[in-house]
């Protein structure tokens, strides 16, 4: 099989460019070259696209298959859409949730209405860049493109730093704030299974948007802390907290404590999602505990999370340490 990846220096473009690799598959990457390693026999092309002729390097490729994982201006995903019409006849998008329009319910499946987003738009928020990526897939690929709406993505590799941030802060030890209840239900997707998932219905030229993270519950944030406990080694101790009493004190959910979002939260339909298509078409995920001890043992080798590549940095997740002293101190005993 021959696999046009465009990017793959990032956390999920990288989990399927080592996927497509393990599989002995002929892999190209096209990127700008600034950013990252790609494995041995990996042909590399050259190229920006958002500059003019910038994706002169692919005029008379073909592959079987073109995986997506661009979040900037939808008119990137057009134009390489069309300069890969003929060269290719399955295109996978990789997109999110985030295109869900709110207001947005507990249960959302694929029918649900998206943000209104153009596919020739120039660089906007994340949920109309992804929303107009859709459309561009669409647009030049019609029931040839695959849109992957992904959900949280955790394990090795993450760029963004939720667990990594969690694994860090266990590891040093001492009372740790754990948001409860920890039989609170968590949804999440290893980039490793999202990467085996889109490569396997991609190559067969499924079509259509697709839910793709684990079943509400795959793990709870009790399942994930533990795993991250035992992953560490650590003496931490898991000091576990009301919800009421945290949202009282300010704290934001899903940033201030990664992964985390209450019950009645806005936001709350993030992790209690409709995934029974992806399912049905053949998602499997792994245990919370490989992905936990999977990520502690790559963050141990490269010591701190990666720079996102080609995008602008996001703000820091994770309560500072002074914080969290302070509103552990604050609680009853």
């Amino acid at each position: 099989m021959r696999l046009l990846m465009l990017g793959g220096t990032g956390f999920v473009g990288g989990a399927v460019l080592n996927e497509a690799v393990r599989r002995g598959w002929s892999v190209t990457v096209f990127n700008r070259g600034l950013h990252g390693t790609t494995p041995g026999g990996v042909h590399r092309l050259r190229g920006d696209r958002t500059a003019p002729d910038g994706l002169a390097a692919l005029a008379g490729g073909e592959w079987d298959l073109v995986v997506d994982t661009w979040d900037g201006a939808p008119r990137a995903v057009r134009d390489a859409a069309r300069a890969l019409a003929g060269a290719a006849p399955h295109y996978v998008y990789v997109s999110s949730g985030s295109v869900y329009a709110p207001p947005v319910g507990l249960g959302t499946d694929e029918d649900a209405p998206v943000f209104p987003a153009e596919a020739d738009a120039g660089d906007g928020d994340y949920p109309h860049n992804k929303a107009g990526g859709e459309r561009a897939a669409v647009e030049v690929f019609g029931d040839r493109a695959l849109l992957v709406r992904a959900g949280l993505i955790l394990g090795p590799g993450e760029d963004i730093g939720r667990l990594p941030w969690w694994l860090h802060r266990i590891a040093r030890g001492g009372e740790v704030l754990a948001p409860g209840p920890r039989d609170l239900p968590v949804q999440y997707v290893d980039a490793r299974d999202l990467a085996i998932w889109l490569l396997d219905r991609g190559i067969e030229g499924v079509g259509g948007a697709y839910n793709v993270v684990s079943r509400t519950g795959h793990t709870t944030m009790g399942e994930l802390l533990d795993a991250a406990v035992a992953a560490t080694g650590a003496t931490a101790t898991l000091r576990w907290t009301d919800p009421g009493a945290l949202l009282a004190a300010g704290v934001e959910p899903w940033n201030d404590l990664p992964v985390w979002i209450p019950r009645g939260h806005e936001y709350r339909w993030l992790q209690e999602r409709d995934v029974e298509r992806a399912h049905a078409a053949g998602l499997t995920c792994r245990p919370v505990a490989e992905t936990v001890a999977d990520t502690w043992r790559w963050l141990r080798e490269v010591e701190r999370v990666p720079a996102r590549a080609g995008r602008p940095a996001r703000a820091p997740v994770g309560l500072a340490p002074e914080r969290e002293a302070a509103l552990l101190a604050a609680l009853p005993a």
